[in-house]
């Protein structure tokens, strides 16, 4: 264990302190924004002693959610995030907790934490990825984590893919097919698999464009996620709604500061 997952792993209530938003806004002299939602994104949990950007340290997550926790932090599904949005109803500030991919130590890292604090939590899937290996989930650890009654499943598309890089390498035709079987064929096979309305999409790599949103539409969603680490706000585009990237980087103070529904970027932001 490194000095900063001791660090982490070492702080309790007391490191959690009330004034972490204080502290925050002191740094930047800004206040908290209102009407937000700031939709949060995790891949992997692993200990590294310098991880790949879609890891953090199960150390690290266990603090944020301890702080969510201790500020009794408004966490929302993401249907009340759809709602809202489409509504132009958001007041205050609200949190919601998004996993991409269908990792495995989403199961054994993420899940027990969010059962300890009882919050609810959405995973988007790319379902040909379940069960292949000791690395995903498999489909008895998403069930056991849908029956929590914590854990919502949408949709990630099959495999993954790089729009752009096979926007460039396919006809137009062939493109379009492409397209819809990664959006339509993975809604249906998450819906016959797990006898669910699957109506969110998370694009891969936050990649999105005028032909994916309508294609998402045609095969009956009813919103999509990119990302853009700023929260969302009241009338945001319905198919391409911000998430925030969560890095090893984003100590408790970041985290308080993003929480309170600020942009991750910001003149004067000395978070660390």
């Amino acid at each position: 264990m490194n000095r900063r997952q001791l660090l982490i792993s070492s702080m309790g209530a007391a490191g959690l302190s009330a004034g972490l938003p204080r502290l925050a806004r002191a740094a930047t002299g800004e206040a908290d924004p209102v009407g937000t939602i700031q939709v949060l994104t995790y891949h992997r949990f692993e200990n590294r002693e310098k991880p790949p950007g879609t890891i953090i340290s199960p150390g690290l997550f266990a603090a944020q959610m301890q702080y969510l926790s201790d500020h009794q932090t408004n966490v929302v599904r993401l249907g009340e995030v759809e709602a809202q949005s489409k509504s132009g109803t958001i007041t205050g500030q609200s949190v919601a907790i998004t996993a991409d991919d269908g990792w495995r130590t989403v199961f054994t890292e993420m899940f027990p934490v969010i059962q300890r604090h009882k919050l609810p939590i959405t995973l988007f899937l790319n379902p040909p990825m379940i069960g292949q290996g000791g690395a995903f989930l498999t489909w008895d650890m998403v069930a056991e984590m849908r029956a929590s009654g914590l854990v919502d499943i949408h949709a990630h598309t099959l495999s993954h893919p790089n729009f752009n890089e096979e926007r460039r390498k396919r006809p137009p035709a062939n493109y379009a097919a492409f397209i819809r079987h990664e959006i339509a064929d993975c809604r249906k096979l998450l819906e016959d698999k797990l006898g669910t309305q699957v109506e969110s999409l998370a694009w891969p790599f936050g990649i999105h464009a005028p032909e994916l949103e309508a294609a998402a539409q045609e095969a009956g969603y009813t919103a999509a996620y990119a990302l853009g680490s700023h929260p969302v706000t009241a009338g945001a585009p319905i198919f391409a709604l911000p998430r925030s990237q969560i890095y090893e980087t984003d100590g408790v103070n970041r985290f308080a500061w993003m929480a309170a529904g600020h942009a991750r970027k910001q003149p004067n932001n000395t978070m660390s």
